[in-house]
């Protein structure tokens, strides 16, 4: 399969989760959605031995027509401002994550396969102190293929 014509969305949502599940549910007719300001959410609560409350389970909103890409993270002050998601009809393509290469909370690198070429996409959240544009200026990485570097930089 070849892909000719992809059609991208790109949001800051500032943290509202109705509308990352708006975004969602009537964007189907797009292929890549990137989010930056995401909100994380409790997905569920776990009965734990360490605690009489529970454990909650904080995760992005996902949706069934869209695979999800996003870093995790055990602290709240640290959880990343990006997810992008691929709506499943590309699933062919084979996207992956690529932390092995860019490892950067608010840097999203993500690889896919079309006609044996393999491409990047990018999705970028700039905070206030310009910690993503000095990362990747202190990263000395050769990416070929990048199809698209996308996100709120806020400059």
């Amino acid at each position: 399969m070849i892909c000719k014509n992809i059609k991208l969305f790109s949001q800051n949502i500032w943290k509202n989760s109705l509308l990352i599940k708006t975004i969602l549910e009537v964007n189907n007719n797009f292929d890549i959605i990137f989010i930056q300001e995401l909100s994380w959410t409790m997905i569920w609560s776990i009965s734990s031995s360490n605690s009489c409350e529970g454990d909650t389970i904080v995760s992005v909103i996902n949706h069934p027509n869209w695979l999800t890409f996003t870093k995790s993270s055990a602290n709240e002050s640290d959880y990343p401002r990006i997810v992008t998601y691929i709506n499943i009809r590309l699933s062919s393509f084979h996207f992956s994550l690529q932390k092995d290469i860019i490892d950067y909370k608010n840097i999203l690198l993500i690889s896919f396969f079309n006609n044996n070429d393999s491409f990047w996409l990018m999705n970028i959240y700039l905070d206030s102190s310009y910690l993503a544009l000095k990362y990747l200026k202190d990263t000395k990485v050769n990416i070929q293929n990048m199809l698209i570097m996308i996100g709120d930089f806020n400059i």
